[in-house]
């Protein structure tokens, strides 16, 4: 496939995770504001915190490893080996869940039964869906290599949407269900993922529109692991790959999921507090991860697919070169305005954001300082996303594993970290540990890149340059919000609240029209792709 077909599909596919992205954020951010009317902090923060972690830990481990290393390189390979390999986190998840499971039924503190009733099976249900989920593993890459967008759109959707519809129903009948509800509702998530899945290549393969497409697997049962007599069970090149991205992963799940650990293990915040810091890390991450999530994972696999993995950049092709530092520039600079737009409005929006949401019980305390810490954290999030999707994409084995160690040490300095600044500020403390933790990762990822575009022409870290007038823009925006949040917001009637709104309004729009007139290149890439 050409390098500008694999351009065109990926951004296809970023552009609609994005979407799928908005429906999560948007669907999980009206059933905490629905079911905090009718259920305690404490169980929220149990289900959000505690038993999400549980489920995030098992999934992650098993199987982002083996995403990594069998969406490498081209889709054309020996996919009964790969979807052996891919077979295998199965198993892995069994031992994950049951380890972990473990763990969280007899070494964690357990939540009050008559606050948090039925705990001991959501720990059960929070495993089992992790194992369900992976059931439907080599599916999922099947269709990620060949970039079959509209079956993710409608997979998840159609999850989600059950999900919801399922948890909604049990909260206004059967609130004193507790946790029940929640494990009936992940349970359903991911049985209606795996279906959709498993049922659209049961109809796709041996149909016309797969011989059309010379579908690499012709059925089913090729989809199931296979001894091929005198032939090696998996891929080998690909299982070192693995391992090493395996390694990398167990302590990317703990910078990544640092504070909840922190939580959960270490027990800095009552099970009340961990429920409001989750709402509030929803309501933070509501347009950031909609939006950088699915760069990172669908322009991975662009620069997959268009570098070769391990070779310098004057031993690959040199119009693939040019084309993947272009994407490069300016993804950086399009992830980097907006994570600038969120980090200058979200300031002075913050308390009023929350007042609206959930009232006092949220605007009031800590609420607005952890949102507001958090629309700086969305500037890091925005610029380390793209920076190490582009180098896990290019890193060879021997600098994954160097990566690793540099992953080490910073595990060990964020929970350190964590704990220290969460004992100083609260819950705050935690969204500056994972700026610094979010800092350092930048740092490695932009040496990386400098390092390998040192010997082209290309710079593609200049993307992460904006535009003088732009960056005045900006700052002229921040000083009038921030004033007229101290003027109009948030306990002097609506009418102030709308001329707080209104003056956001207008800074808003000079920023774009800015924008627009500055950044002609960028605004030409998101139009064409």
């Amino acid at each position: 496939m050409a390098a500008q077909d694999v351009l065109g599909q990926t951004a296809r596919l970023a552009s609609s995770s994005a979407l799928l992205q908005v429906l999560f954020r948007v669907v999980t951010f009206g059933l905490n504001a629905f079911t905090l009317r009718y259920l305690s902090r404490e169980l929220i923060g149990v289900v959000n915190v505690r038993l999400t972690l549980l489920y995030s830990t098992v999934v992650f481990l098993s199987r982002e490893a083996f995403r990594r290393a069998c969406l490498s390189g081209s889709a054309k390979r020996n996919w009964t080996k790969t979807i052996n390999l891919l077979w295998l986190t199965v198993p892995l998840g069994v031992l994950w869940s049951l380890i972990l499971g473990l763990v969280w039924l007899h070494l964690l503190e357990v939540p009050d039964p008559s606050v948090v009733p039925h705990y001991q099976a959501g720990v059960v249900a929070f495993g089992l869906s992790a194992i369900i989920e992976l059931l439907g593993e080599p599916f999922w890459v099947l269709a990620q290599a060949h970039l079959f967008v509209r079956l993710k759109v409608i997979a998840e959707s159609l999850s989600v949407v059950s999900k919801c519809f399922l948890t909604v129903t049990l909260v206004i009948l059967y609130p004193q269900w507790g946790l029940y509800i929640f494990s009936l509702a992940q349970l359903l998530y991911v049985s209606v993922l795996v279906m959709c899945y498993v049922i659209y290549f049961v109809m796709f393969l041996g149909s016309p529109e797969a011989t059309k497409k010379s579908f690499p697997v012709a059925r089913v049962k090729a989809l199931l692991p296979i001894f091929v007599e005198d032939e090696t069970f998996v891929n080998w090149k690909e299982a070192r790959l693995t391992w090493s991205f395996f390694k990398q992963s167990f302590l990317k799940q703990i910078l990544t999921e640092g504070e909840r650990y922190v939580m959960t293990f270490l027990n800095v915040l009552n099970f009340g507090d961990q429920g409001v810091y989750d709402i509030v890390n929803n309501l933070g991450s509501l347009v950031a991860r909609f939006i950088f999530s699915p760069i990172e994972e669908s322009f991975y696999v662009f620069f997959a697919k268009v570098l070769e993995r391990g070779k310098s950049v004057k031993d690959q092709k040199q119009d693939d070169v040019a084309m993947a530092a272009n994407v490069l520039e300016l993804l950086l600079r399009l992830v980097l305005l907006i994570g600038l737009t969120i980090t200058v409005f979200g300031y002075a929006y913050s308390q009023l954001a929350l007042d609206i949401y959930g009232g006092s019980m949220l605007s009031s305390g800590t609420g607005p300082a952890l949102l507001r810490c958090y629309s700086l954290y969305v500037l890091f999030l925005a610029v380390n996303g793209v920076t190490e999707c582009f180098t896990s994409a290019l890193m060879c084995k021997e600098e994954v594993d160097r990566f690793n160690f540099v992953m080490l040490a910073l595990s060990f300095i964020f929970l350190c970290i964590s704990y220290f600044l969460t004992h100083w500020y609260g819950s705050v403390g935690f969204i500056l540990a994972n700026c610094f933790n979010m800092g350092i990762r930048i740092a490695h990822s932009t040496h990386y890149i400098y390092d390998y575009f040192k010997e082209s022409t290309h710079r593609p870290l200049t993307g992460l340059l904006p535009s003088p007038a732009l960056l005045l823009v900006y700052i002229i925006s921040a000083v009038i919000t921030a004033f007229s949040e101290v003027l109009f917001c948030c306990d002097k009637g609506w009418m102030a609240r709308l001329i707080h709104i209104s003056t956001g309004a207008l800074c808003f729009a000079a920023t774009l029209v800015t924008m627009f007139c500055t950044e002609t290149e960028l605004i030409h890439f998101v139009r064409n792709q």
